[in-house]
C-alpha cells in the first residue's frame, strides 16, 4: 500500500464510536462553537459577496447554505466555510512548526454528509477524521517555514473527510486525497505583509477543492497514488521526510485543539488575558498609558508581533487588525475586550487605538519559545505616564487544551454571536440538534441552519 492508501484505510475504518467520552464532548463543543462563529459573520461584506456569487452561479440544490438557500455541495462547502472562517474566531491546533484551524473542515463535511443523505453519526465520524488527519500532518510535516500556507495539510484532511462522509470506499478515498493534496499547495503570502480578504477565504477554497476531489473520486477519477512518497511528491518537493503509522491512529487529537476566548489570532489569547488582567488592577488608567512591553514566544512574534511576517503597526482593515498583536493589545487595554466590535472599520482607524498600538513593543523570549506549544507564555508590562508599572503573566487561558471549554461556556459564546440573527427558540433548536447528533438525519441540523436570518436584528 502507498502512504495515501494507508491514510485512506484509516479514514474508511474510523468511526464516531472510537471517540472517548471526552473527545466526543470536545468535538460537539467545536461544532457548536464553529456554527456560532459562522452565524456571527453572516452579514460581513466579503461573505455577502460570496453569497451573491453563489446565487449567480446557481448549482444543483443539493446542500444547504447557512441562512437559507441551496446549491451544489462544493459551493456550499465554500460559502459555509467562509462564514466559519471570516471572524477569525474559530478553533486552532498548535504544533511546533505549524498552526491550523481544523474547524475549517466543518462546512465541507456538513455539505458532504447532507448530499449523501447521512446521519449525525456520519457527520461526526467524518469530522473527527478531518481533525485527526489535519493535526497529525501538521505535527510531522509543517510547511510554514518553507513558505507554504497551513491550508496545504488541510487539503488532505478535507478530501478524506468529505470522501468518508460520501460513503466512499478506501480506494476512492485515496484517490480523493491524492487529487486534493497534489493540486492545493498554497503560498504563505496569504498571511504576510498587508492582509487581504483571501486570509479568510483561503481555507474555504481548500475545503471546496477537497469536496470536489471527493466528488470526482466518487465517479472513478484517479489521483497520483504516491502523492506523499513519490518522485516529486509532497515529501520530496515540500515537506521533507516524515512517518505516520495510520494503522495506529485514533480520533483523540480533537482534545489537543483549542478554542478562542477572544476574537483574535490564536497566538494572542494569553497576552490578551494579561492585558485584561492589568486593566482590572486598581489604579490602572488606559488613557494614561505611556508604554506597553510584551515578552512572548517566537511564533507569536513572527506571525502577529512584527517579526518575519511583516510590520504589524500598519493597521487599516479587519484582516490586518485581527493579525496585529499591537492592535489587539491596544484594543483590549482601551475597550476591556477584543470582540467583533473591535473590528468595526471606525474602531480600527480611531485615533486612540492607532496611537496606542504604536507604543507597543514586542520581543520574543527563548525560554518562552521552549515552552510552546505546551504553554502559551506571555509576560505583559504596561507603564503609565507617571512611571507606575502594571504587570501580568499568563501561560494559558480558558479554552486551551489544559483548560477545555465546557458545553455551557461554548453555549454562551454561541448565543452571543448568533443572537443578532436568530431567535431564542432557533438558537435552542440549533444547539439541541448539535447536542443530540447521532443516528438521526443530518437534515435536522441543516434545516434549522437554513432559518438563520441574513439580516442583523
Amino acid at each position: 500500500m502507498t502512504e495515501v492508501q494507508q491514510l485512506a484505510a484509516f479514514a474508511e475504518a474510523a468511526d464516531e464510536s472510537w471517540l472517548s467520552d471526552e473527545a466526543r464532548e470536545q468535538l460537539l463543543v467545536r461544532v457548536l462553537d464553529t456554527i456560532g462563529v459562522a452565524i456571527g459573520a453572516i452579514d460581513a461584506a466579503p461573505v455577502r459577496a460570496v453569497r451573491e456569487l453563489t446565487a449567480e452561479l446557481g448549482g444543483s440544490p443539493a446542500a444547504t447554505l447557512i441562512g437559507g438557500g441551496r446549491t451544489s455541495p462544493e459551493r456550499a462547502a465554500f460559502y459555509n466555510g467562509a462564514l466559519s472562517r471570516y471572524l477569525d474566531y474559530m478553533d486552532s491546533y498548535l504544533a511546533p512548526g505549524e498552526t491550523n484551524h481544523p474547524s475549517d473542515n466543518l462546512g465541507a463535511v456538513l455539505a458532504a454528509t447532507e448530499y449523501a443523505g447521512g446521519t449525525g453519526r456520519d457527520f461526526l465520524s467524518a469530522l473527527a477524521v478531518a481533525y485527526q488527519i489535519h493535526t497529525r500532518l501538521s505535527d510531522v510535516a509543517p510547511v510554514r517555514a518553507k513558505g507554504f500556507d497551513h491550508t496545504t495539510q488541510g487539503a488532505y484532511a478535507a478530501a478524506a473527510a468529505c470522501a468518508k462522509a460520501l460513503g466512499l470506499d478506501a480506494g476512492r478515498i485515496a484517490n480523493a486525497v491524492a487529487i486534493a493534496g497534489t493540486a492545493n499547495n498554497a503560498l504563505r503570502v496569504t498571511r504576510t505583509g498587508n492582509l487581504s480578504h483571501w486570509k479568510g477565504l483561503a481555507y474555504p477554497n481548500t475545503a471546496k477543492e477537497g469536496m470536489f476531489a471527493a466528488l470526482l473520486a466518487s465517479k472513478g477519477i484517479t489521483g497520483p497514488e504516491a502523492v506523499f512518497e513519490g518522485n516529486k511528491g509532497f515529501k520530496e518537493t515540500i515537506a521533507g521526510d516524515f512517518t505516520i503509522d495510520w494503522s495506529a491512529e485514533d480520533l483523540e487529537r480533537v482534545r489537543r485543539t483549542i478554542v478562542k476566548k477572544h476574537n483574535a489570532e490564536i497566538h494572542s489569547q494569553s497576552a490578551l488575558d494579561a492585558a485584561l488582567d492589568i486593566r482590572a488592577q486598581d489604579g490602572f488608567t488606559p488613557r494614561a498609558i505611556a508604554a506597553v512591553r510584551l515578552k512572548t514566544f517566537d511564533v507569536a512574534f513572527s506571525i502577529i508581533g512584527g517579526g518575519e511576517e511583516g510590520d504589524k503597526r500598519i493597521v487599516r482593515t479587519k484582516e490586518e487588525a485581527d493579525h496585529s498583536l499591537p492592535y489587539m493589545l491596544a484594543a483590549a487595554l482601551l475597550d476591556g475586550q477584543v470582540g467583533v466590535e473591535q473590528y468595526a472599520p471606525e474602531r480600527i482607524v480611531a485615533d486612540d487605538v492607532q496611537d496606542l498600538l504604536k507604543k507597543v513593543e514586542i520581543t520574543p523570549d527563548a525560554t518562552f519559545s521552549a515552552r510552546f506549544p505546551e504553554q502559551m507564555p506571555a509576560d505583559l508590562e504596561v507603564e503609565l505616564a507617571d512611571g507606575t508599572v502594571f504587570r501580568s503573566s499568563q501561560n494559558s487561558y480558558e479554552g486551551f487544551h489544559d483548560d477545555p471549554l465546557s458545553w455551557g461556556r461554548a453555549r454562551e459564546k454561541f448565543d452571543r454571536l448568533a443572537a443578532p440573527f436568530t431567535s431564542d427558540d432557533l438558537r435552542d433548536e440549533i444547539a439541541g440538534q448539535i447536542r443530540q447528533l447521532g443516528d438521526g438525519p443530518i437534515t435536522g441540523l441543516t434545516h434549522a441552519l437554513a432559518r438563520v436570518s441574513t439580516e442583523r436584528g
